[in-house]
């Protein structure tokens, strides 16, 4: 069969879209979202420029919030896209959905779980295979239960699976995640590192076994299950952020746990708050991969999202990068254009959080000499601290940030 040029724009995916959206335009959940407003701008104390921020980013937070709620029903399962760009379906605008400090390479995708049922997730896997693939299987506060690594999937001759899951033992069984009392939902991740030729794989899920014994959440349970996300959205958020910015601006000390908050097992990740001075200095970051096959320098806000992804670059792969001779990359980060080719722009924001994330290492574990050294210079004196093959004319940043969005716009794509 033909493989979809977007697997992501699922009839359920367009239904339940539109669905959130009615929700959020529900008068208590209106009510609820100013509430919650409120709540986080005190909570927060933004800056100026983390203020200029807030305005697109809680709106996408909060229909994240909102998308993320209507599918935790463990009886009547679907395969939800979240944390996604805004786009248009059935000509209605679909708000952005970025939260929880979002990976741009990664599709995300959840299914809810409960350890007392069985089910049957089907797909078919992307050609070429994505360079990171894992169904991760959480309890209800993101702590990791489960994992089954994309890699490891047993496929036949054109791609298609199934993976069984219940609370048994695999017994012999390929592609099966045994789901322990506490299991919540899986996050899947499908890492689209080559943004034009990756594609995310195919999914469905079945529940099996007897029909339900109720009926789905109603609607009075969806309303109250969304304000208890957007708050939960907003709480959580400024604590991880937090991680990084009790430490000092401009550091690169803290790394998350890998098995709670929503973390990859199999990835590392060190996150670190800057605070650019002026728009006459910028910060210098020089990476060692330590074997990693992927790498990713994402730029967030405080609210948990990224900023300008398509137009501009707020994060690049290492795919998307020029790396120096001896294998490292080197970034610069800064207000203006540095004229190098690995600038990461914080959109016009002097301040930020970079998440910096490390994954698929050779041999399983990362190498010694995995690090990141950052330091401010005058941007004036960029060029004495990257390579030459980095310099870039304004006529090659234009050609490149019009690569960029047209790699981009199939994800978009009804």
């Amino acid at each position: 069969m033909p493989r979809p040029n977007n697997p992501i724009s699922t009839d359920e995916q367009r239904a339940h879209e539109l669905l959130a959206l009615e929700y959020f335009n529900h008068p208590e959940i209106v009510s609820a979202r100013e509430a919650v407003r409120t709540f986080w701008l005190e909570h927060a104390a933004p800056s100026d420029a983390m203020r200029r921020a807030f305005a697109w980013a809680f709106e996408e937070v909060m229909f994240g919030a909102t998308v993320w709620a209507l599918n935790q029903d463990p009886l009547y399962p679907k395969v939800i896209t979240i944390s996604r760009l805004p786009h248009t379906v059935a000509g209605k605008r679909i708000p952005g959905s970025r939260w929880g400090i979002d990976n741009p390479d990664s599709v995300y995708r959840v299914i809810p779980i409960s350890g007392a049922e069985r089910y049957v997730i089907r797909g078919r896997v992307s050609e070429p295979r994505l360079v990171e693939n894992y169904f991760t299987l959480w309890d209800p506060t993101m702590k990791t239960v489960g994992l089954l690594d994309g890699k490891q999937l047993k496929v036949d001759a054109e791609g298609y699976f199934e993976i069984t899951v219940d609370g048994s033992p695999a017994a012999g069984r390929a592609n099966h995640v045994q789901a322990p009392p506490e299991s919540h939902e899986f996050y899947i991740r499908d890492v689209i590192a080559r943004w034009g030729e990756d594609r995310v794989n195919e999914l469905s899920i079945e529940r099996l076994g007897s029909p339900p014994a109720r009926a789905p959440f109603s609607e009075a349970e969806n309303l109250e299950r969304i304000k208890t996300y957007m708050r939960r959205w907003a709480t959580e958020t400024t604590r991880w952020n937090r991680q990084a910015m009790d430490k000092p601006a401009n550091g690169f000390e803290f790394t998350i746990d890998r098995d709670s908050d929503g973390a990859l097992r199999n990835q590392i990740y060190i996150m670190g708050y800057f605070r650019l001075p002026d728009a006459d200095t910028a910060m210098v970051l020089d990476i060692n991969l330590g074997g990693a096959d992927y790498f990713i320098a994402p730029i967030t806000n405080i609210w948990g999202t990224t900023n300008r992804i398509t137009d501009r670059n707020g994060c690049l792969n290492r795919h998307q990068s020029l790396a120096n001779p001896d294998g490292t990359l080197t970034y610069v980060l800064s207000l203006t254009d540095p004229g190098v080719h690995n600038w990461l722009d914080p959109s016009d924001l002097d301040e930020g959080i970079l998440t910096l994330r490390w994954a698929e290492f050779a041999g399983g574990e990362p190498g010694a000499d995995l690090s990141v050294q950052q330091r401010l210079v005058p941007l004036a004196d960029v060029q004495q601290h990257v390579c030459e093959n980095q310099r870039m004319t304004a006529a090659q940043r234009a050609e490149q940030l019009r690569e960029r969005a047209a790699s981009y716009a199939w994800r978009l794509e009804e």
